[in-house]
């Protein structure tokens, strides 16, 4: 018989896996990022098995010791990774072994590497969840922040990106804002069904083992074991999930990232980007390019692309364990990197964030802004709201032949269009009057931006 490569599984084999095929089907470069988990997840298997007497107390402590050691020496640098053992659980086991001779082999009593493996990536995307949503609370943290500063300053706001009404910088913060809260409620809720633990599915049908799988999700701290051993080593729609989570999350960066880069521009000139967060040109010295949100911008479609990798992936698996699953790993720790980034990116930069009020002012009285405050007015005094659209028209009309905004005509000019128009129009035609105009639940007025803000502050203290 020719030697074998993995004397894990290898006795039934009459060659040796070909060095192609061996380094092709290897997980072990992108898994071992696992390391810990697979550790905690062994030693809450070692304890369990010495609980219910499948090992001894004696056996129970040197594993766990031994897994101890093994772990130190992964952080210090001090541990060789095998493309031979293929992934991150038979090199940590082929370690324990040599360290603590046959007690090490005893510690895959009871489970395989399909539970394993499922129970460690739940594992690391509970911990990456976790943090992941801190950074989108530190994100949110820094907007509502800037949003209260900013409760005052006056923009406008866009429709079909052209100039619809006057809101507040702050209001405008506060929608990014809304936003983030839903994400992390999905991330939340996400977590709720990864923290469920495969471990005691074995291959796919359970052990004959008499194991205490309550035990050992007590241990590392999941709600409950999987209730089906085929579904337990099959299920990654919890990395679906997860995927399409981030995505979402993307999606609104990516939103963001585009009126970031609109309104640093030269064209719109609404705000100044942190020096720190951008980059220049090769050739143009003039150049101060918004490169942090152009590149999550363009990180949103990688991520998309994990989502249907993900879900194309699944699609045709029968049940239980497939090798297709191998390839779950590489989207999902890509997902977990950008997203994350991403996240710290914007965490970082937007309480640094400068508008230039003056600037976004006099855009917002450009584009007759005001429109709809005149439409308002006339119906309060008493016009039919399709009488007041059409004459509101036909002021605009006037005002693009002349070059005036509604602000800048005269009471003569606007009485012409309709003689219930006096003197307390101006009221609401300034950009001040409109903002302060929209004082209810939800509205841009400074003192609902203000409340609104303090609303998301104490939501964000219950966390």
């Amino acid at each position: 018989m020719s030697q074998q490569t993995n004397s894990a599984w290898g006795g039934r084999f009459s060659e040796a896996t070909d060095a192609f095929v061996q380094r092709f089907t290897a997980s072990v470069e992108f898994d071992q990022r696992m390391y810990a988990q697979d550790i905690q997840g062994s030693i809450a298997h070692a304890t369990m098995l010495a609980k219910v007497g499948v090992l001894t107390d004696a056996e129970r402590d040197d594993i766990i010791k031994g897994l101890g050691e093994i772990k130190a020496d992964i952080e210090a640098g001090n541990f060789e990774w095998s493309i031979a053992l293929e992934d991150v659980h038979m090199n940590i086991e082929a370690a324990l072994t040599a360290k603590i001779g046959i007690t090490g082999k005893k510690l895959h009593t009871g489970r395989s590497r399909n539970d394993q493996v499922a129970t460690d990536i739940r594992l690391y995307l509970r911990s990456e969840i976790d943090h992941m949503a801190s950074e989108v609370t530190r994100l949110q943290q820094g907007l509502i922040e800037l949003a209260e500063k900013q409760a005052d300053t006056i923009m406008p706001g866009f429709t079909h990106l052209q100039t619809a009404q006057p809101v507040t910088f702050g209001h405008h913060l506060l929608a990014w804002n809304e936003m983030l809260e839903r994400d992390f409620a999905r991330l939340q809720d996400c977590r709720k069904r990864v923290n469920i633990m495969p471990l005691g599915a074995a291959a796919l049908a359970g052990t004959t083992y008499p194991i205490d799988r309550a035990m050992t999700a007590e241990l590392l701290g999941f709600d409950a074991p999987t209730e089906n051993s085929l579904d337990s080593v099959s299920d990654r729609d919890f990395a679906i999930e997860f995927t399409a989570a981030c995505s979402t999350i993307m999606m609104h960066l990516s939103r963001f990232s585009e009126e970031l880069v609109l309104w640093a521009s030269a064209q719109f000139n609404f705000i100044d980007l942190p020096d720190r967060f951008c980059t220049g040109s090769s050739i143009m010295p003039q150049k101060k390019n918004p490169d942090v949100p152009e590149l999550v911008r363009g990180k949103a479609g990688r991520i998309f692309g994990h989502l249907i990798s993900l879900l194309t992936l699944m699609k045709s698996q029968p049940l239980a364990y497939n090798k297709d699953n191998q390839e779950d790993k590489e989207p999902l720790f890509d997902t977990i990197d950008n997203v994350g980034g991403s996240l710290r990116a914007f965490a970082d930069m937007m309480p640094f964030v400068v508008p230039k009020k003056e600037v976004m002012r006099e855009a917002a009285l450009r584009g007759f802004s005001t429109a709809t405050d005149l439409a308002d007015y006339l119906v309060r005094k008493g016009v039919a709201f399709r009488d007041s659209h059409e004459i509101v028209g036909s002021a605009v009309g006037y005002g693009v032949k002349t070059g005036k905004d509604l602000g800048e005509m005269s009471l003569e000019e606007l009485q012409q269009f309709g003689d219930m128009i006096t003197d307390d129009v101006f009221d609401v035609l300034t950009l001040e009057g409109s903002v302060a105009a929209r004082d209810h639940l939800g509205g841009t007025a400074p003192n609902q931006v203000r409340a609104a803000a303090k609303r998301a502050q104490e939501k964000l203290a219950l966390r």
